[in-house]
């Protein structure tokens, strides 16, 4: 495979075990990629993993970026990660920097696993939707069992050992109706200090939303709860994710997340089998850019078909450009969309029109602060 190089920066999003998965949450989008890759167990083989490392090592980034999914990615075993990172050492120069990001549902997590996380300092994000009678609501079991108690002894595993970590909460038809609640039990019960909502977003082909899905007005309620309690008491204590990605925009011009760029196009995600795919919610036939063992990633981030992909997201919204908060929302994540409107409009501008003032000082704040 020749050597290439890239001056756009891009992060690996890496399924090593595809959807398999020991939770069947009732909302989860990527068990339908049974459909796509077969009922059988998937695990990434050593060839796959090497051969994307190296891949991975031929494109020109400042750092390596890895997030580690699934289905949920600790059914792999610590030995292929300690094989995943003895090949980032075996083919890294001398400067080259990696940072690793685990997403987990926390019910596999031991003391091995901690010390294994705490050696080689990867970042751990846990998805917790709130209080136990909210968390079990949708994540269970194949058989139907709470995790909330097993989630909770993974967390006590990561304090243990130190290993950095944040929360991840889907925000769902339940939960979204007691945003301060949910906000309250992650600060206050949890002592949690990294707080990233994502709001369940699934619809019918005929665009009505799934029972467990939010509308757009309960979103743009429950951020602006959430918003006035941190704006009022947490600034200097809780990061709140999408806060911190309007701070930046703010500051610096530039959008840190795909979600509030104007096109897609920051990551690629690789499958088990070494497929390549341009997002997380598009892995699907069409969409499939080619195969890690074959095709250098930076071709294929430069390809007709990522281009003509990540360029859709801004050329399908004309009734964006006029919008003031464009800017700043960018027309909404395209998963959330159909027939070309973001189903979460109206709650965004809801935010926006209540928030981003606030914002707004915030960070010319920060701006007198850095200059003085």
């Amino acid at each position: 495979m020749p050597a290439t190089t890239t001056d756009k920066p891009f992060s690996l999003l890496v399924k090593p075990v595809s959807f398999d998965c020991n939770l069947r949450c009732r909302y989860c989008f990527y068990l339908e990629k049974e459909a796509l890759f077969g009922s059988q167990r998937h695990c990434m083989s050593d060839e796959v993993l090497e051969a994307m490392i190296v891949n991975y090592l031929q494109s020109r980034q400042e750092v390596y970026s890895l997030a580690w999914q699934g289905g949920e990615p600790t059914l792999a075993g610590i030995d292929f990660f300690r094989r995943a990172v003895g090949f980032m050492e075996k083919h890294g120069k001398r400067g080259v920097n990696f940072a690793n990001a685990l997403q987990t549902n926390g019910t596999l997590l031991d003391d091995a696993w901690g010390e294994f996380l705490a050696e080689y300092r990867f970042l751990v994000g846990v998805s917790v939707d709130g209080p136990e009678t909210w968390h079990d609501l949708n994540r269970r079991t194949a058989d139907g069992r709470g995790t909330h108690a097993a989630v909770l002894r993974g967390l006590d595993v990561l304090r243990r050992h130190r290993v950095e970590f944040n929360i991840l909460t889907l925000v769902n038809s339940a939960t979204v109706r007691e945003p301060l609640a949910v906000y309250r039990y992650l600060r206050d019960e949890l002592g949690v200090v990294f707080h990233q909502y994502i709001e369940c977003v699934e619809y019918d082909e005929g665009g009505k939303l799934m029972p467990y899905a939010v509308t757009a007005e309960q979103w743009g309620d429950f951020l602006c709860q959430i918003f006035d309690e941190w704006y009022a008491q947490d600034q200097e204590r809780v990061s709140v994710r999408l806060f911190d990605t309007i701070l930046h925009k703010l500051l610096t011009g530039q959008a840190n997340t795909c979600a509030a760029s104007r096109e897609c196009g920051q990551y690629l995600v690789i499958e088990h089998d070494g497929g390549v795919f341009p997002c997380d919610f598009f892995v699907q036939p069409d969409l499939k850019l080619g195969n890690v063992l074959r095709l250098p990633l930076a071709q294929a981030l430069a390809s007709p078909r990522m281009q003509a992909f990540a360029q859709r997201k801004a050329k399908t919204l004309r009734q964006c450009r006029s919008c003031e908060f464009n800017p700043y929302c960018a027309g909404d994540c395209p998963k959330n969309r159909f027939q070309n409107a973001s189903l979460l409009c109206e709650g965004w501008k809801k935010f926006y029109n209540h928030a981003l003032g606030r914002l707004k000082q915030i960070a010319a704040d920060l701006q007198r602060r850095c200059a003085g």
